[in-house]
C-alpha cells in the first residue's frame, strides 16, 4: 500500500451517506490528535503516519500507523488485532469486527473515550515494534 497524494478533504467530501462524512471529520481529528501525525490518502483510506511490516512468512509491505476508510456500509477503522481489544470493545457501543478491522455505522452512538483508548493501544503496539505475529518499523 502506498500514499497516493489524493486530497484528504476531497475523500471526506465524497463519502456517502452524510453521516460517513461527519464521522470521517471526527475520526480525522481524533486520529491526528492521538498519532500526532497529519492525515494522508492511501487510495480510499485516510492514514496517519507510516510503517513497514514484516510477517514471519516473509510477506511485507507499508501501511499507515492508524487509518480508517469511510465506506458506504460502515466506517472501517484499521487496528492491529481486534482480539487484543475485546475488553474495550465490549464498552464501545454498536460495532462489528473482523480480524483487524472495526466497523462502525454511526460514530455518534459509540463511546469516543473507549475508541481513543483502542487507538492509543494500537499506536503503542506499532511504535513498540509489533510482536511475533508482525515486526513493525515506523517510517513516518
Amino acid at each position: 500500500m502506498k500514499q497516493t497524494g489524493s486530497n484528504v478533504a476531497a475523500l471526506i467530501a465524497a463519502a456517502t451517506p452524510a453521516n460517513r462524512r461527519r464521522d470521517a471529520e471526527t475520526l480525522t481529528a481524533l486520529m491526528q490528535e492521538v498519532s500526532g501525525r497529519e492525515p494522508a490518502a492511501w487510495g480510499t483510506i485516510i492514514g496517519f503516519g507510516s510503517c513497514h511490516y514484516l510477517y514471519p512468512t516473509g510477506n511485507e509491505g507499508d501501511m499507515p500507523i492508524l487509518a480508517f476508510a469511510p465506506r458506504k456500509a460502515a466506517t472501517t477503522i484499521y487496528l492491529d488485532d481486534t482480539a487484543r481489544h475485546s475488553d474495550a470493545l465490549s464498552g464501545l457501543g454498536p460495532h462489528t469486527v473482523g480480524k483487524g478491522c472495526l466497523y462502525i455505522k454511526d460514530l455518534e452512538k459509540v463511546d469516543l473515550d473507549v475508541l481513543r483508548s483502542i487507538l492509543e493501544s494500537t499506536l503503542a503496539w506499532v511504535e513498540s515494534g509489533g510482536d511475533d505475529y508482525a515486526r513493525i518499523t515506523v517510517t513516518g
